[in-house]
């Protein structure tokens, strides 16, 4: 039996262990998903005694994204976003990741959502923000960090900057600023990513309603509770919607398929997912 699992602090609410359970099951895999909680400074000591255990990968969620870094290995990709939330313990060091990347990528493609050549603003810099800026930048025309603190976005958008390859037939112009500028960004905007935890608490956006507009697709990386209010307000304004469950499900389907070396199960993780939602 290959044993995966999950290392946060804490773990009790996650979604990951019924999403990775139903694949298995799915494709009749003889596996299992386990949690792991180690203290609030252990994340890398976990990494590590997870491989010395045999356990296969683990997926690594908050507060220990950036502090397994020195645990693993990192991809190119996992070294530029400068965190960690998927590793394969099978190698020598484990190999580490960042699968939130493709998920925000996956969720836009699931739904017909082009990124090349779209001008894209991400509100948030903190680390689902972090993903959804490199998700994004490569293929956009621009991309525009908000952030409530001006000093945070300005600083991702410098990393995002350097991380650009220097081949691009069209270099992405990245910017940054603070969360009033929106009015000037988000009119004319095709992708909008809310990667803040605002929605998540109360029937609030971190986007008016008056910015949106029917040529623009909304991830809203929230998906508690799926229907936000910035998304209702999107689907008013006749804009694509993608809610954060899509997110969360292909950065899941995306660690399931580096881990085993199948095609994820979709539709089951998926079913399995919204079940655990509602």
């Amino acid at each position: 039996m290959d044993v995966y699992g999950l290392i946060g602090n804490p773990v009790g609410h996650s979604l990951s262990p019924p999403m990775h359970e139903a694949a298995y099951d799915a494709l009749g895999l003889d596996a299992r998903y386990v949690t792991f909680e180690p203290d609030a400074d252990d994340g890398a000591a976990a990494v590590e005694a997870a491989a010395t255990l045999g356990v296969a990968g683990v997926n690594v969620t908050v507060p220990f994204k950036r502090d397994v870094l020195e645990a693993v290995e990192p991809d190119d990709l996992a070294a530029e976003v400068g965190a960690v939330n998927t590793v394969d313990c099978s190698t020598d060091p484990p190999r580490g990741y960042n699968t939130d990347v493709a998920g925000v990528r996956r969720a836009f493609a699931h739904h017909g959502v082009e990124r090349e050549g779209a001008a894209a603003v991400v509100v948030g810099a903190g680390g689902a923000g972090r993903a959804a800026a490199f998700a994004l930048a490569e293929d956009a025309v621009s991309l525009h960090i908000a952030n409530r603190t001006v000093r945070r976005a300005e600083s991702l958008a410098k990393e995002v900057r350097a991380a650009l390859p220097d081949d691009l037939d069209t270099p992405t112009t990245v910017t940054a600023g603070g969360l009033d500028g929106l009015a000037d960004t988000v009119p004319t905007a095709d992708l909008l990513v809310n990667a803040t935890t605002v929605g998540m608490e109360s029937d609030e956006t971190p986007v008016p309603a008056d910015h949106l507009h029917a040529d623009l697709a909304v991830l809203d990386a929230v998906y508690a509770p799926l229907d936000t209010r910035l998304l209702r307000d999107a689907r008013d304004a006749g804009a694509t919607t993608v809610d954060g469950a899509w997110m969360l499900l292909f950065q899941g389907v995306e660690a399931f398929e580096r881990w085993t070396g199948e095609d994820a199960p979709v539709e089951a993780m998926n079913e399995a997912l919204r079940a655990e939602l509602r």
